[in-house]
């Protein structure tokens, strides 16, 4: 794969992440050596530096993150505040939904429930402190479950204390369609 293309698979797989992803993975994704994904992800650095782009690269040990601009971090900060301050719009009360009832899941998972992305989403809400993430046992991301805040604001113990809990959390149709996307 020409170096160009090479960028642009990096950057697609980067920007529909939206999470840290380990430079292993995007090697193995990509089938390039190694040396050539680094190559390319200083590149991109280096470019949305001397560009003054929206965007940058960090990386953080093994793993690199598409992030936006720190310059323009009052910006993004007014956005955030916004989204916070709003009511949940019905996607975020969707992917909310899915963790409560279906948690701890990965946001694989919840894409395959919903059918679209969930990423922005998924940081709203764990801006909010409505949900937590935690580490999988493999590489493949984060376990997504509710968090103590969202159990308090309804006033419940837990997750199971929601309204058809038993019946909506184990339904076969989500079951077999979840499995499905495992393999």
């Amino acid at each position: 794969m020409d170096s160009q293309k090479l960028k642009s698979v990096i950057e697609s797989i980067l920007f529909i992440s939206g999470e840290p992803i380990k430079i292993s993975k995007i090697v193995k994704l990509c089938g390039a050596p190694k040396n050539d994904v680094l190559a390319a992800l200083e590149k991109f650095s280096l470019d949305y530096e001397k560009e003054g782009r929206g965007l940058a690269i960090i990386q953080k040990e093994s793993s690199v993150q598409l992030v936006t601009n720190p310059k323009n971090s009052d910006f993004v900060s007014q956005l955030v505040n916004s989204e916070i301050k709003s009511d949940l719009k019905r996607p975020a009360l969707e992917v909310l939904s899915i963790v409560a009832y279906r948690g701890p899941i990965t946001r694989v998972q919840i894409e395959a429930i919903r059918g679209v992305n969930c990423s922005y989403i998924l940081r709203n809400l764990l801006i909010r402190g409505l949900i937590e993430r935690g580490e999988t046992v493999d590489i493949r991301g984060y376990l997504y479950s509710v968090s103590f805040d969202f159990l308090k604001s309804l006033g419940i113990a837990n997750a199971k204390e929601l309204p058809d809990w038993e019946s909506l959390s184990k339904n076969e149709k989500i079951k077999e369609l979840l499995s499905i996307n495992d393999q």
